[in-house]
C-alpha cells in the first residue's frame, strides 16, 4: 500500500442527538458497542463525491503519477444504482477514465476482498497500480428509531493505492463466508419484492398503509456468536499464511463493528495489551466496507501507528463473510480526512433522519 486517503462526512451525530428519536441513551449505546458518535452525509455530499475525494487523496498521498493508475476497484454494498455500477464513474471523476473499473459487493469484508483482487492483479501482471476504495453511506438504509441497528452505522470513504514493491507488503488475503447465517444481516425486502410492493401500495392510504423504506436489519447476538467462533480461526490462518507470528504484529486493525468483539479478538490472539489497536468506531461507528481504510487512516493521521509497521487487518460482517491479511502500513497521509473537518459546514440530513439535529 503506497498511499492512503479518506473522506469523513461533515455532519457529526452524537449518541445524545440520535436519542432524540431513538429510545436509548449515550451510556447504553457506548457500553454495548463502543460508539459515541458517527458521521452521516448531508447537504450535497453523496457516495459518488466522497468516493472520489478519498481516491483523489490516496493518489496524491502515494506520490504516484495519476496516469500510471491502470485499475480501480470500488468496494461497497450501498451504491445507489444497480446499473450502472460505481467504479467507472469514480474513475472518470478523478481523471482516469477508460481504465478497468469495477465494484465488489461483500459487505463489511468488501475492502479486504477488493484488496485481494488488486494484489493478485498486480502479481499476475494484469495491473501495475490499483486504486482500492471502500465506501458506504449506511445512513441511507437505516431506521434511526431502531435500537438494534439505528446507532451502529456511519458513512465514509477510504482508499489506498496498491503497487509493486521489492518486498512483499501484502500477504495473501484470507477470506471465507457462511451463507447459512446470511439472514443475520440483511435488507428487509429484496429489491424485486419492494418494487412490486411500491406498485401495490400506490392505491393505498399512506397514513394507514405506508409503503415503508428499504432498511438494514441485523440480529446482533447471532452475529456476535458467529464472530466469536469463526474469526479467531481466520486470524490465526492469516498469521500462518503470512509467515508472521503474534510477536511480529505491530498494529491490529479489526473491522470497526463492536469494540467488545475487537477486545476479545485481541485477547484471544495473545497480542500485548499495549499493542496499538484501531478504535475509529468510537467517533465513526460501523462504516462497513469503508471501516478498514478509515481506521488505518485515523491511526496514521493521529500518530497511533506509523507507516511501515506490520498490521493484522480483518473485515467481517454481512454475508456472513470475512476477509483479511497481514500488511505493511502505508505512509502517514500528507492530506488527511481531518484537515478542515468542520461540522458547522454540514448541510441538512435526509428526510428520514428528521428530528435528530436542529
Amino acid at each position: 500500500m503506497l498511499g492512503i486517503g479518506a473522506y469523513r462526512p461533515k455532519r457529526l451525530i452524537t449518541n445524545d442527538q440520535l436519542c432524540r428519536v431513538m429510545d436509548s441513551s449515550d451510556e447504553w449505546i457506548f457500553e454495548r458497542s463502543g460508539i459515541r458518535a458517527r458521521r452521516w452525509i448531508s447537504g450535497d455530499e453523496t457516495m459518488r463525491s466522497i468516493s472520489a475525494a478519498a481516491a483523489d487523496r490516496a493518489i496524491i498521498n502515494s506520490g504516484i503519477d495519476r496516469d500510471k493508475i491502470d485499475m480501480l476497484i470500488l468496494a461497497t454494498s450501498s451504491w445507489p444504482w444497480n446499473v450502472p455500477h460505481g467504479a467507472p464513474m469514480i474513475a472518470s471523476d478523478i481523471g482516469i477514465n477508460g481504465i478497468p473499473a469495477f465494484d465488489v459487493a461483500a459487505g463489511c469484508g468488501g475492502f479486504g476482498y477488493a484488496l485481494g483482487v488488486a494484489t493478485d492483479a498486480i502479481r499476475a501482471g494484469t495491473a501495475n497500480y490499483v486504486v482500492v476504495i471502500g465506501v458506504e453511506t449506511m445512513s441511507v438504509g437505516i431506521d434511526p428509531t431502531d435500537r438494534s441497528t439505528g446507532f451502529i452505522f456511519g458513512d465514509g470513504a477510504g482508499a489506498v493505492v496498491v503497487g509493486p514493491s521489492d518486498v512483499n507488503g501484502i500477504a495473501p488475503v484470507i477470506s471465507g463466508s457462511d451463507g447459512e447465517n446470511a439472514d443475520a444481516i440483511m435488507q428487509n425486502h429484496d429489491t424485486v419484492e419492494y418494487m412490486a410492493r411500491a406498485v401495490e401500495y400506490q392505491t393505498k392510504d399512506p397514513e394507514t398503509d405506508p409503503v415503508g423504506r428499504l432498511i438494514i436489519t441485523m440480529e446482533g447476538p447471532r452475529v456476535f456468536r458467529w464472530a466469536a467462533i469463526t474469526l479467531p480461526k481466520a486470524l490465526k490462518r492469516m498469521l500462518t499464511e503470512s509467515g508472521a507470528g503474534p510477536e511480529d504484529i505491530e498494529v491490529f486493525v479489526p473491522h470497526q463493528a463492536n469494540a467488545r468483539i475487537n477486545e476479545l479478538m485481541k485477547k484471544n490472539l495473545g497480542l500485548p495489551d499495549d499493542l496499538p489497536m484501531a478504535n475509529d468506531i468510537e467517533n465513526t461507528a460501523n462504516t462497513s466496507a469503508a471501516s478498514i481504510p478509515l481506521a488505518i487512516e485515523e491511526m496514521l493521521a493521529t500518530g497511533k501507528a506509523k507507516g511501515g509497521q506490520l498490521a493484522l487487518i480483518l473485515g467481517f460482517g454481512a454475508g456472513l463473510s470475512y476477509a483479511g491479511t497481514v500488511a505493511t502500513l502505508p505512509p502517514a497521509p500528507k492530506i488527511s480526512s481531518f484537515d478542515d473537518l468542520d461540522d458547522s459546514d454540514a448541510g441538512p440530513l435526509a428526510l428520514h433522519l428528521a428530528g435528530i439535529v436542529d
